[in-house]
């Protein structure tokens, strides 16, 4: 593939810091879950609240508002002040992030408009990622809210929500930006784009079970690996009312089918990316079919330590990028195959 004729490097370059962003944010987002610092903010000010507590009667009010909430009344009422800092701040940097993304998109979006530089669909299309962002700051208070009500525990449906909105997020930018950065193949390659998008679905489900994972802490409930007590998938141990019950509310349910679509995944996706090697007819695309089989064993052997580790901090934030890393790499090199048309600059 060579690179298209209407490229603007500094749009390139605007459009692929938002997707790192993006990463930085399901980064921070990770720790901040993980630390159960998510709702030590229980109020939401989008404009106001972009600087911290500055005195020690403003961290005392903040200090004041979290004692109310059910997380301190069931969970953390043995915090003082101190500790309460410390999950104030991973929740504060996360929603700090969200407001400078906000800002590195919409400022040089109204620049480029202005030079016109952004124009035509290439336009709309940043304009959607802009709602994009707005409706993922929106979904993360509705997500907090869940566990500010009766339960200190946010809804895994609303984590699920929330976390895949961000992945959309990202590689909706990342499809506009690969869109400009690469001309379609002169002919566009229909099976191995129908097969890598089965792949891409199974991934997708993959991912919303590994946050339903998270929400429902059903990290902990196996902790070997690659048995359970002799057995590979012993869904004999997951009770529920039913098959929805099981496998959609029961922790212990939920991991094993996070466990199924992993195996899964290590099965289909090596297969996929060979069988999709084998028809590459560009330099290109033998180079992303060789990292997306490289990505999928990588990402595979993450999540088999994040269990071993008990949900290590560092390892368990590495598996939720690392499966953000994946679904880049799988959309690019469906654009490759020949998914999507090039953005015209008109």
């Amino acid at each position: 593939m060579n690179p298209s004729p209407t490229r603007d490097r500094a749009v390139e370059i605007w459009l692929l810091s938002i997707v790192g962003m993006i990463g930085l944010m399901v980064v921070v987002g990770g720790i901040t879950r993980l630390t159960g610092s998510g709702l030590s903010m229980v109020e939401w000010h989008p404009l106001m609240g972009a600087l911290p507590p500055m005195s020690e009667a403003a961290w005392t009010d903040a200090f004041e508002s979290y004692q109310t909430s059910p997380q301190f009344l069931l969970v953390n009422e043995w915090m003082g002040l101190e500790d309460f800092k410390k999950i104030f701040l991973w929740e504060y940097l996360h929603r700090l992030c969200g407001r400078v993304l906000g800002l590195v998109f919409f400022i040089p979006f109204l620049w480029f408009l202005k030079t016109k530089r952004l124009h035509g669909a290439l336009a709309r299309r940043t304009f959607v990622a802009f709602v994009l962002g707005g409706l993922q700051g929106v979904l993360g208070w509705y997500m907090v809210k869940s566990g500010l009500a009766d339960e200190p525990n946010v809804s895994h449906f609303r984590l699920a929500a929330h976390l895949s909105l961000a992945f959309v997020a990202a590689l909706y930018v990342l499809w506009i930006w690969l869109t400009l950065r690469l001309k379609p193949p002169a002919k566009p390659d229909k099976g191995a784009t129908r097969v890598l998008l089965l792949l891409a679905v199974v991934v997708s489900l993959q991912i919303v079970y590994g946050a339903f994972m998270a929400g429902l802490r059903a990290g902990l409930v196996f902790t070997e690996f690659p048995l359970i007590n002799g057995s590979l998938l012993p869904f004999s141990q997951a009770s529920g009312e039913g098959f929805i019950d099981t496998t959609i509310w029961n922790p212990a349910g939920v991991h094993l089918v996070h466990r199924a679509l992993g195996w899964l995944l290590l099965i289909l996706g090596p297969a996929t990316a060979i069988w999709a090697r084998s028809r590459a007819t560009t330099p290109l695309q033998l180079r992303l079919c060789s990292l997306l089989l490289v990505t999928i064993l990588l990402q595979f052997t993450l999540g088999a330590f994040t269990i071993l580790s008990l949900i290590a901090i560092p390892v368990a934030v590495a598996h939720q990028l690392g499966a953000l890393v994946l679904v880049c790499i799988l959309l690019a090199t469906l654009v490759s195959f020949g998914l999507g048309s090039p953005t015209k600059n008109e």
